[in-house]
């Protein structure tokens, strides 16, 4: 698997994740305070999807076109197409709704949902990619690009002067500890800011490997934790089965939210009618 992003741009795992991130943007604009996003791991801003990365594997063709050519979406699918079609219209200069060339990152989805009071952070380690994004944000006065490890930037940013805020955790996973280093980084991260929604995306290639995640997620942190989970195939081993989100102080209602999305969205993505969706508690909150 090659870790570089502008391979998997627009796949069914980054629709998953950002039709999530639409909703809890979505309701922390609720209320009139202005809120601090934050993104650990926050690639380029946006890909080509006819670069030769995006042809090579065409991932996207399973996800965001998959999405796009189904009928009646429901309302949180409604608004992460429209905000996909806004920025891709904005950086192709074409006001077409069906054509989609660019595919954006978390941090652009995050800036154009998010209303002008707020602030947004964006962390990214890799050279190229932390130039890219800069560039894409270069007379962006509301969005800080910081080249640095994403955790480290935890202890850095946390607590936001807002006292509100959304941390987006979404690492490649190419180290095999990944699981354990976000588990082990969070209750440091909680202590700084206990009230910050955290929004920690991640592959299931193994049941088991997730449960564990779980547990061990329960062991460290008393604090309400909803998992939301969508799997396109079986438990295939070693093979990406799907994918999800565990969102520590979840909003309220958010459970509900985004159950009358999932099955819609898993329609859309799935192959053959395999795999499932859920959202629910974790126990031992």
């Amino acid at each position: 698997m090659n870790y570089r992003h502008a391979y998997h741009a627009g796949s069914y795992t980054d629709v998953v994740k950002h039709v999530i991130l639409t909703g809890l943007i979505a309701s922390l604009a609720k209320k009139a305070a202005p809120f601090c996003y934050i993104d650990t791991h926050a690639g380029t801003g946006f890909y080509d999807l006819l670069s030769n990365a995006a042809k090579k594997t065409q991932e996207f063709v399973g996800g965001i076109e998959k999405v796009i050519q189904c009928a009646n979406p429901p309302a949180l699918i409604k608004q992460y197409l429209d905000c996909v079609h806004l920025i891709n219209n904005r950086l192709s200069g074409s006001a077409s709704y069906s054509s989609l060339r660019y595919y954006p990152g978390s941090p652009l989805i995050a800036r154009t949902l998010a209303r002008d009071k707020e602030r947004l952070i964006a962390c990214e380690l890799h050279l190229e990619d932390y130039q890219a994004l800069r560039t894409a944000f270069i007379n962006d006065k509301r969005v800080a690009v910081h080249h640095m490890d994403g955790y480290l930037g935890l202890k850095a940013f946390l607590p936001p002067a807002e006292h509100r805020g959304l941390i987006l955790i979404d690492p490649p996973y190419e180290d095999p500890d990944e699981f354990t280093r976000i588990a082990h980084t969070l209750p440091t991260a909680l202590k700084r800011f206990e009230t910050g929604i955290y929004a920690i995306w991640y592959p299931i290639k193994e049941n088991q490997q997730v449960e564990r995640f779980y547990r061990t997620l329960t062991d460290l942190i008393h604090k309400p934790i909803l998992a939301i989970e969508l799997t396109i195939y079986p438990d295939l081993p070693n093979h990406l089965n799907g994918c999800g989100m565990a969102i520590i102080n979840p909003p309220w209602q958010f459970d509900t939210t985004i159950m009358e999305t999932l099955p819609w969205l898993w329609k859309a993505l799935t192959i053959n009618n395999q795999g499932a969706y859920s959202a629910h508690l974790l126990k031992n909150c």
